[in-house]
Parts: structure tokens; sequence; C-alpha cells
């Protein structure tokens, strides 16, 4: 027999079905338990992470501020701290009785009636004149009131005036005229005054507004304009054929002493017009002399000019050409990359002007393709560079070629000759180092040093821009940089002639208009890409620093130092490619943690020239003391020894 379904299956006791709802499975109400559990442990864990996140960053905080006192205190060990004086009181100030008011109170203020009722004087204060008077009226209005009063008195009395009361009242009105031109002349800037009305007060002004300063004896006033120059007639031609509308400082002060044949020492910030503060006066020179003829071209030139790259003298050689190009004065450039034996050729055939580099001129001297023997005017430009390029033997030896006989006394009061023709040395620098101070002691007699601005120092038309990057980060950054530079020009630096062709194939790759220039390139390769990158057929120039110095490329918007320099003299020559004849550029810099030899000077020149400090190279250790020197430190009796 079977039972009954108990689920009311078909065998259940009745047809119906009725329909209740179940309480849910006992496994289900389970699994929701054990969830809730779960995530409530989860949330406790997570809870119990945070606190003890937090425990761990605040014990961090604590060992971080011990380990700062523990640094605090090794330098106070070694480098001593300073403890603030404490001001010491006299017994007889720290004791002394304190009356209400003070003995130098005027007590009787309040009883005094000229206090509560002072006269108020009318005078110009604020308005120019000294104390409040004007000396100019008063001498006048005397001078015009004495008048009136005599001739009233005169015609009062039919007195007639007297010749000798007339000149007497006629010098008086002229001494209030005299006093009257004085203040206009003392009122009025030097720009709007003749020559012969500039003062001592003036000349001392239009120094400082050009930022120029002497060092020597016997120096001639500066020139404000061309036309002071003192030039002759065919260069003042050849300047305004040139487009020189205005001297620059250093012209200025340059061309009135090299028009007296002094020896000068030139040192002047970068792109600041020197060729021409030396080939003008040079060409005046020579202009003196007697022409080249058959009889004494075989003599040599008659002036030298030294330059340490071939880029640069063949720069300078197409300003002196342009300068002498009314006067019929030949030019010749000695260089290396090209055939010796034809410049020799062509300094046979006669020149008045040679320019050079040490080393191919000492050439052409020792294989006697010239000689030097009328050669009484030489110019050093960039002095600082040819030393640094390891010219000084070089240097000495063409020096030492030209004719001793012909040095100026070392005697400055020694009177010179007035026949005699005598040798006149020119040398420019940016900085001055010992060698070049060295050179200038040996063959430069009573030379006058003018400084433009401060040695070694920027142009203020130059924004200097340091950025702290990793090795890795460097050409993403140049690119980005070269993609803001549209249609401008920018000239990429870098240290070695390997990485800058690396640099130029890569940009080359992504689409920019790049060249090089380094020393690894032949003359003719050299020549190429210094005129492409000036007709602007490029517009980025990767180079070494062989382009750092003297080459003027006219408004080249971005000089970008891919590679820090070794020394700051470099950084400053790179960097002096852009702001120049007057116009603004923008200098940025890839510093990394390798050139900490320059940190130091890097952060004085960005602190001198206003510019920002990057913070890291701020905090540097090797940015707060000079390389090689020794920090300032107490004695060691002071030290705390501690043993164990």
């Amino acid at each position: 027999m079977k039972s009954p379904n108990r689920n009311g299956g078909p065998n259940s006791f009745s047809n119906n079905r009725v329909t209740t709802a179940l309480p849910p499975p006992i496994t289900t109400m389970n699994e929701i338990i054990v969830t809730e559990i779960v995530g409530r442990r989860k949330r406790e864990r997570e809870r119990d992470e945070e606190v003890k996140e937090r425990e761990r960053a605040r014990l961090d905080k604590l060992a971080e501020r011990e380990r700062e006192k523990e640094l605090d205190a090794i330098k106070e060990q070694y480098l001593g701290s300073k403890k603030p004086k404490k001001r010491v009181i006299k017994p007889s100030e720290k004791f002394r009785f304190s009356f209400d008011w003070e003995n130098t109170e005027d007590t009787s203020r309040d009883m005094n009636a000229l206090y509560q009722n002072p006269h108020e004087a009318r005078l110009l204060f604020g308005r120019g004149f000294r104390a409040g008077m004007d000396r100019r009226e008063q001498k006048k209005l005397a001078a015009k009131n004495e008048r009136e009063l005599r001739e009233e008195i005169w015609k009062k009395d039919g007195v007639e005036e007297s010749a000798v009361e007339a000149a007497a009242l006629k010098k008086k009105e002229q001494d209030a005229d005299m006093y009257d031109t004085f203040d206009m002349r003392v009122d009025r800037h030097w720009s709007d005054k003749k020559l012969e009305e500039m003062t001592e007060r003036d000349w001392r002004i239009f120094r400082e507004d050009h930022n120029i300063s002497y060092k020597g004896s016997r120096i001639p006033r500066p020139m404000r304009n061309w036309v002071e120059s003192k030039l002759t007639t065919e260069l003042l031609k050849a300047v305004d054929r040139a487009g020189y509308k205005k001297p620059s400082p250093i012209q200025m002060a340059a061309i009135p002493l090299g028009l007296q044949q002094r020896d000068v020492i030139g040192v002047a910030e970068t792109g600041s017009g020197k060729t021409a503060a030396f080939v003008l006066p040079m060409l005046t020179y020579i202009t003196r002399l007697p022409p080249l003829s058959e009889e004494n071209e075989a003599e040599g030139p008659y002036a030298v000019v030294m330059a340490p790259t071939r880029e640069l003298a063949q720069q300078i050689e197409d300003e002196t050409v342009k300068f002498a190009h009314y006067l019929g004065i030949k030019v010749v450039s000695i260089v290396g990359g090209q055939s010796i034996e034809e410049q020799g050729f062509r300094i046979r055939q006669g020149c008045e002007v040679v320019i050079a580099t040490p080393g191919r001129l000492l050439d052409c001297l020792e294989r006697r393709y010239c000689v030097l023997n009328q050669c009484n005017y030489v110019v050093l430009d960039e002095a600082d560079r040819m030393i640094d390029m390891g010219f000084e033997p070089q240097v000495v030896g063409v020096l030492d070629a030209m004719p001793s006989s012909n040095m100026k006394p070392e005697n400055e009061d020694e009177e010179l000759d007035e026949k005699r023709i005598y040798r006149t040395t020119y040398m420019f620098s940016a900085t001055m180092p010992p060698a070049v101070e060295r050179l200038a002691r040996k063959y430069l007699r009573n030379p006058v040093v003018v400084t433009i601005g401060t040695a070694g120092k920027t142009t203020d038309l130059i924004t200097q821009h340091v950025f702290m990057v990793k090795e890795s980060e460097k050409m993403y950054k140049l690119q980005k940089l070269l993609d803001e530079l549209g249609d401008k020009t920018a000239i990429v630096f870098i240290n070695t002639k390997k990485q800058a062709d690396f640099v130029a194939k890569n940009l080359d790759k992504n689409g920019y208009r790049v060249t090089t220039l380094h020393g690894g390139k032949s003359q003719e390769q050299r020549e190429i890409s210094l005129e492409g990158f000036r007709t602007k057929r490029y517009n980025v120039l990767v180079a070494t620093d062989v382009a750092g110095r003297g080459i003027d490329i006219p408004d080249v918007a971005h000089v970008i130092n891919f590679d820090m320099p070794n020394n700051i003299e470099a950084y400053t020559h790179r960097i002096g490619r852009t702001g120049r004849a007057g116009k603004t550029g923008v200098a940025t810099t890839f510093l990394t943690m390798q050139d900490t030899e320059v940190f130091y000077d890097l952060k004085q020149m960005l602190t001198q020239s206003n510019s920002p400090v990057p913070p890291e190279l701020a905090r540097h250790e090797a940015s707060k003391f000079k390389p090689g020197s020794i920090p300032d430190r107490p004695p060691r009796r002071n030290d705390t020894v501690f043993v164990h």
C-alpha cells in the first residue's frame, strides 16, 4: 500500500492545490549571514589598514624630523652656529630713573604762541629750486628794480645817466643773464646740448647712461654720435652705407682712444659691436701711411687682426671690406682649411690688412710666405677664447715676429718721438683670465681698459631659463621648444661633435630644417652650413663651441644649451649669440646632476641678471660654495670628540 504524497503530488488525498509562501531554504539564509560577516570583517580590515597607514606616516614624519635634527647637529658641530648676541645693558641705564618727559622735549610748546600760529612760508620747494628760491629770478628782478629806481630818481632830479653808471647797470644785467644761461645749461639733458656745452657732470651722466667705465690715464672724451667721431669723410660714408645709425657704447669709448693710437683693452658683453670699434681706428691709421707700392709691398701688411676661429676671421674680413669700400684698402684672410700656398701668393701681391687665425698665420711666417716688417697695428679679438683653445704659443710667436723697436716706452711720462711710428695693440675680450692679463702686461704699453657693463656679464636683453632635467628627457624637451619656434631661428649647442651629429640626425628625421657646424667638418661644409642658416634655409643650427664665440648671425631668437658647458665663460658666449644689436633673445639651458662644477657660477650669474634660479639648483650644496674653496667653519677647539 502506497502512502499519500505530502507535497500534494498526484497521489495526495485531495485534488485541490493550495498555494502558500514558503520560507527560504536554510542554505540561502546561511549565505546571507556569511556575506554580511565577510563584508564586516573586510571593512574592519580596511579601517585597521588606514589606522596603521596613518600611524606609519606619523612615525615617518617623526623619523624625518629626527634625521633633520641629527643633520643640523652635525652641521652645527662642523660649521658652527650663529648664536644671537645678548644686549648688555649698562647699570646706569638699567637703574636710571625715568621721568615722564625727555630732556630734549620743549615743555614750553603749549605755552608759546609761536607754536600755536606758525607762519606759513610760500616758497618753491619741490619745483627744482634749492631752498625754495629761484636764483635766476632774484638776479633779474634785482637788476630791473635798480634800473627803474635809478631812472625815477634821475628823472625827478633832472640828472642824466653817466657812462660809468650805465656800464655798471649793464654789467649787472649781463651777470643776471649769465646766471640764467648757467642754470639752463645745468637743467638740460646732455642729449640736448652741443659738444662745447657739455660739463663734467654731463660726461659723468653720459658714461653712467651707457655703462662705460675706464681704467687708465689721459683718457679722451667718448663720442656721442658719428659726427663727433673725427673719422674721415670716406669712413663716415661707409658707416652710413653699412646702416650704422648710432654707435654702440664700446664704439663710443674705444674709437676715440684708437684715433689717438693708444693701446686698448676692451672688455664688453657679447654682441656689443666690438668689430667696428677696432676696424674703424685701424683703417684711419692706415690712411695716414704711404700707399703700398712695388717698393714696400714685400715688407708685409700694415695691420694684423687675429681671431680664434675661421668663421670669426671671415666675418671680420667682411666687416673690414665693408668699411674700406671708399678707401681702396686690400684685405686678405688667412685661415685653416684652405690652400696655404694660395693664401701666401695673395699676401705677396700686397695687402694692407691681414685677418688670420694664429696657427695659420704662424705657419705662413715660418714658411716665409709673409713677413711683418712694417706691421705696427695688431688686434687680438676674443683673446680669452684664443687662450682657451691653446693658441697662446702661436699668438706669442706672431707678436714676437713684429718689429720690437717700435714698442712704446714703458714709462708713460716719457715723450714720444713725433717722427717715429709706434706699435698700437688692441685686445678685446669678454673676460680677463690670468693668461690674458699676462699677455697684456708683456705686449701692451700703458693700456686704457674700457669696460662696458661688468666683465663676463650677459646682456640684459637676454631672458635666461634653466631647467633641471634627466639625460633621457633632453630630446623630448628640445623638440617641444623647437615646436614653439615658428619661423624664427635657434642655435642648439652640444659639447661633442659626435653628439651634435646624433642630435641633428634625430631632428632631421622629425622634420626640422636643421644643419650642423663643428670642427669635424671641412671649411667648405662649414661655410655652406653658415650661409644656409643666415639665409634661413635652415632655422635650426646644431653646433659645438665653434659657433659660440664671435660669429654674428643676425636675428637668432633662441639659444638652447642642450649640454651645459664646462665653464661659465663658454656659457656667457654661447647665450651671447642671441640678444645682439639691441634686439631681445631667449636662452634655455638643460642642466643635469653631472654639471655640478658650474652650479655655483651659474647660480651667481642668474642671480646677478635677475633671472629665475631653479629650486633644485638653489638648494644643491655645489651651488653654495665655489669649487675648490673651503667653507668657513669655527675653530677646531670648539669641536666635540666622542670616545667609545
